[in-house]
C-alpha cells in the first residue's frame, strides 16, 4: 500500500498541470465585491470582479487591451468597468465599450469568466467558459439552513494547494502544530481509515474515553456540557474535487454514542475548507466552521471563529516554510507513510481528473 502511495506523491510534485480549471472555485466573499473592482488571481488567471448590470457580479481578465494596465485599479460606472489609466470602458462580457476621444470597439475582447453567487461566496469557473456547468456546483445544506451557524475567514498562503490538502487530510499534525488547542497524543495513538468513494476521499478516526483538548472543552461549556468529562472524539475528513475539504469533528460524553450521540450530549461541527489555487505556489484559503449547537449565539460564533483563526495561522507558517524547503531542494524525494494516505489518494483523484480534462 505504502509503495503505491509513494509513486503518486512523486508524480504530483512534478506535473505541468497542477489544478483543474473546468471547475468552480471560491473567488471571494460576496461582501468583498463592493462599488470598487476587486483584483484576484485564480489558477494563474488574473481576474477582476465587479458588480455590473443589475448589481450582478461579473469577472473579466484583469488586463486593459489598450496599454495592459490592470483594470482592477479602475472604477465601476453604470455597471461597466472603467480603466484607471486612460478611461477605456469595459463591458461585463469582456468587450470594449468606449474610450474618450477614440474608437475602441474594434479591440479584441479580453477573457470573461462565468461566475455564480451562492452561499455567501462568489464562485468562478477559470477554464473554458463554454463548458461552465452550474450543476457541477457543490451543494452544502448548512449555508442556507437557520439550524446551522457559520463563521470563517480568508488567509493567503504561499504554498502549493496540494500541500494544504495533505495537511487537512492528515490530522495527526494536530498533536504537534496545534498542541495548545486541538492537539492530543490520542490522535497519534488511534489509527485512521482512508477510503475512496468515486471522486471523494474520506479519512476517518474515532477516539474513545479520552479527555477533550482545550478548544473542545470550550465548545463543551458552550453547549452546557461538563468540560472535564471523558469524551469520545471523531474526525472525518472528506476531500472532493477540485480542492474542497470538509471535516466533521466533535466530542460526545463518553459512552453516549460518539458520532451518533444525541445533540444534547455532544459538541460537533463541520470545518469548511475551500482551497483556491492562486499560482503554482500560493493559495486563497477560505476557512470556516459550521455548527448546530446554539446557532443563534453570535458571540459564540465570534469566539469559535477567533479560536479557529489562530489554529489555521499555525498551519500557515508551517506550510509556507515547507513550501520553501521543497523549492530549495527539488532533488529530495519526500517519504510517504500510512498517515499520508488521505492526501495522497486525493492527489490521485486530481491526477486522474487532470488527465481526463486534458483529453477533452
Amino acid at each position: 500500500m505504502i509503495e503505491k502511495l509513494r509513486g503518486v506523491i512523486g508524480r504530483s510534485f512534478k506535473g505541468e498541470e497542477m489544478y483543474l480549471k473546468n471547475e468552480w472555485y471560491v473567488a471571494c466573499r460576496v461582501e468583498e465585491v463592493t462599488d470598487k473592482p476587486l483584483g484576484r488571481k485564480i489558477c494563474n488567471e488574473s481576474m477582476v470582479f465587479f458588480r455590473g448590470l443589475e448589481s450582478k457580479v461579473s469577472a473579466v481578465e484583469d488586463f486593459c487591451p489598450h496599454r495592459g494596465a490592470p483594470l482592477s485599479l479602475g472604477r465601476v460606472c453604470n455597471g461597466q468597468l472603467v480603466c484607471g489609466y486612460h478611461g477605456l470602458t469595459m463591458g461585463c462580457d469582456g468587450h470594449t465599450v468606449s474610450m474618450p476621444g477614440h474608437n475602441v470597439r474594434g479591440f479584441e475582447p479580453v477573457k470573461s469568466f462565468p461566475v455564480i453567487e451562492r452561499y455567501g461566496f462568489v464562485w468562478v469557473w477559470p477554464g473554458d467558459a463554454s463548458k461552465a456547468d452550474p450543476s457541477k456546483m457543490p451543494v452544502f445544506e448548512w449555508f442556507e439552513n437557520p439550524a446551522w451557524a457559520y463563521g470563517g475567514g480568508l488567509y493567503h498562503i504561499a504554498c502549493d494547494y496540494r500541500l494544504m490538502i495533505d495537511n487537512l487530510m492528515d490530522l495527526t499534525h494536530e498533536t504537534y502544530v496545534h498542541a495548545t488547542s486541538i492537539g492530543q497524543t490520542e490522535i497519534d495513538e488511534t489509527p485512521s481509515r482512508t477510503v475512496t468513494e468515486g471522486n471523494t476521499v474520506v479519512t476517518s478516526r474515532f477516539m474513545e474515553g479520552i479527555k477533550a483538548p482545550p478548544f473542545w472543552q470550550m465548545a463543551m461549556r458552550a453547549n452546557d456540557l461538563p468540560d472535564d468529562a471523558m469524551v469520545d472524539r471523531w474526525q472525518i475528513c472528506r476531500f472532493s474535487p477540485p480542492s474542497h475539504v470538509m471535516i466533521e469533528v466533535g466530542v460526545a460524553l463518553a459512552g453516549k454514542g460518539g458520532y451518533s450521540a444525541d445533540p444534547k450530549d455532544k459538541a460537533y461541527s463541520v470545518v469548511v475548507d475551500f482551497i483556491t489555487p492562486e499560482t503554482d505556489t500560493s493559495i486563497h484559503y477560505f476557512w470556516g466552521m459550521v455548527r448546530q449547537f446554539k446557532p443563534h449565539d453570535q458571540d459564540l460564533t465570534a469566539r469559535i471563529c477567533e479560536g479557529q483563526g489562530k489554529i489555521f495561522s499555525e498551519d500557515l507558517e508551517m506550510l509556507e516554510r515547507q513550501q520553501k524547503n521543497i523549492l530549495a531542494n527539488p532533488e529530495r524525494k519526500l517519504k510517504v507513510l500510512s498517515i499520508d494516505a488521505g492526501g495522497v489518494m486525493s492527489r490521485r483523484v486530481i491526477d486522474r481528473l487532470l488527465e481526463l480534462e486534458k483529453a477533452v
